[in-house]
């Protein structure tokens, strides 16, 4: 099955409401108001809209992620940075406290608080929107060790040290945007892309905020841009980070930062 039928499968099972098995049963239709929806939503794709927005969720580690306008959606390389993180969790003696930067649909967050025992999980959003869609997924999700706070960065947790910070922040440049494919660049919230004229923006808040908030030998592990492991690499050092890795994508990409607090 090419991409193109795996969408149109994944679209239709998913306006339906139904397994993707049933497509395939002989029962359905689809009939009056089914095969109406099914066309609103086609259209709704063809002019450019992410197929996770127009069902209404995306599947993260296990996790039902409800999301739509104003949240960005989950890609395999954050799933990749939250399986890393859940790992590194679980071969520590517990209670190990989690910050979330960034943390938009609480995909990371929920996922992390979903798959470790005893972590408390906070993640941190800026956007009204965003943090809307990360409650009714963590009640979605029947999770209840994850707490969401609105503000910027470090702001919210002013005093509070870490065992574990994880963010996806915003890393595109701000010049590439216009370039990007029309799923994400007329749908996707612009300010979950933008990471300024050098797509380091948050990377430089974020380490300098690390230093003050994670605990001694803590883990800061962040996605990254295709092409920014090198100037990731200088902001650790200068921030004081000289035990770090770099782990690469399912496309042989370094894409994950990995560092622990001097």
């Amino acid at each position: 099955m090419n991409d193109s039928a795996k969408e149109a499968e994944a679209l239709i099972a998913g306006i339906l409401r139904i397994d993707k098995s049933a497509l395939y049963s002989g029962v359905l239709g689809p009939y009056g108001e089914q095969l109406n929806a099914v066309n609103i939503a086609v259209e709704r794709r063809l002019r450019g809209e992410p197929l996770q927005y127009i069902i209404g969720y995306t599947d993260f580690l296990g996790l039902k992620i409800k999301v739509g306008d104003g949240v960005l959606i989950p890609r395999p390389e954050t799933e990749l940075l939250a399986e890393k993180v859940i790992e590194h969790i679980k071969k520590r003696f517990a209670p190990v406290f989690v910050l979330d930067l960034c943390t938009g649909s609480g995909c990371i967050a929920l996922a992390v608080a979903k798959h470790c025992d005893d972590v408390a999980v906070c993640g941190v959003e800026q956007s009204e929107i965003a943090l809307e869609y990360a409650a009714q997924n963590a009640n979605l999700n029947n999770i209840t060790n994850v707490r969401f706070l609105k503000g910027d960065l470090f702001e919210p947790v002013a005093e509070k040290k870490f065992d574990v910070i994880v963010s996806n922040p915003p890393y595109i440049r701000t010049k590439d945007i216009a370039g990007l494919q029309r799923e994400i660049r007329d749908y996707e919230p612009i300010g979950a892309l933008d990471g300024g004229e050098d797509g380091l923006i948050f990377y430089r808040r974020i380490f300098s905020g690390a230093k003050e908030h994670l605990k001694q030998g803590g883990l800061l592990a962040l996605e990254i841009g295709h092409d920014q492991s090198e100037d990731v690499r200088k902001l650790a050092l200068d921030n004081g980070f000289t035990d770090m890795a770099f782990y690469k994508d399912y496309s042989g990409i370094e894409r994950i930062f990995w560092g622990f607090a001097p």
